[in-house]
């Protein structure tokens, strides 16, 4: 009888065979019904659509009226949001979970967040930049990524992946990146236990979007009042393999990374034809 007591059709049912039992009375008072469950998620939705404006509305928000220190730092991080890059919904969580694997693979961009523990500071030095900017290359390099843009901050750094051959994996690359640079934080420090992440979507991805996202990360220092001009914060750069040069800030920066950027797209194999 449990699996008819599974709809309200199947109750009707029962019910009309039989007088019901004091058990079944009881079970009937304690079944929500569905008007209410329905009400209930409709609610939730409202709520969550209410409470997550767009990437760019929820930065601009931890910039103004205190955000710095009401979101943490730069208004990223101390607050956990799982992003949808369809509806660009978020939900407020301790422990994210991640999109679906595909997400973060072959042509995806993904703007990555990686915290320390404790929001553990001292760690950030020319010598960790020199580590950081080593591994990432390796990081490129195995997985096929371009990084236009990255930042470190004194308890965080952010970084934009692009993801260059349809075999790039970033999950893999974000793992290999926290697992090896570990040591060079020091003694007593770790990574928080996981990376924050957001997919860009199309939109998002535009040109003058991309580089609108990429100025308003860089001008975290500035939010954060550790230095009057962007361009004034030594831990601020882009890898590309073969340009170790490269600055988000410079002129000229962008034409030139659009031009990296076609040249090895152009130059990625077609797909393998599929056997059948």
């Amino acid at each position: 009888m449990s699996s008819t007591m599974n709809s309200a059709s199947g109750i009707k049912r029962v019910l009309a065979a039989s007088p019901p039992t004091s058990a079944i009375c009881t079970m009937l008072l304690r079944l929500p019904s569905r008007s209410r469950r329905r009400k209930e998620a409709e609610s939730n939705v409202r709520r969550r659509k209410a409470a997550c404006p767009d990437l760019l509305r929820l930065l601009t928000l931890a910039a103004t009226n205190g955000g710095y220190e009401r979101f943490g730092g730069d208004g990223l991080d101390t607050v956990s949001y799982e992003f949808d890059t369809d509806s660009m919904s978020c939900e407020r969580k301790g422990n994210l979970p991640r999109l679906e694997r595909h997400h973060y693979q072959a042509h995806a961009v993904v703007f990555w967040t990686v915290t320390l523990e404790g929001r553990a500071r001292g760690w950030l030095t020319p010598a960790f930049h020199s580590a950081f900017r080593e591994l990432m290359l390796h990081a490129a390099a195995r997985e096929n990524l371009y990084c236009p843009a990255y930042i470190l901050m004194p308890d965080h750094l952010h970084l934009l992946w692009m993801g260059m051959r349809r075999d790039s994996d970033q999950l893999n690359a974000v793992k290999f990146l926290r697992t090896q640079l570990k040591p060079a934080l020091g003694i007593g420090r770790e990574w928080q236990h996981q990376p924050h992440d957001h997919v860009l979507s199309e939109e998002e991805r535009r040109r003058d979007a991309f580089a609108r996202f990429c100025f308003y990360t860089l001008e975290n220092p500035v939010r954060a009042k550790l230095v009057e001009r962007a361009t004034d914060w030594p831990f601020i750069g882009a890898i590309v393999p073969g340009y170790p040069i490269l600055n988000p800030l410079a002129e000229g920066h962008w034409e030139l990374f659009w031009k990296l950027h076609a040249v090895e797209r152009e130059a990625e194999p077609p797909p393998a034809p599929t056997l059948r």
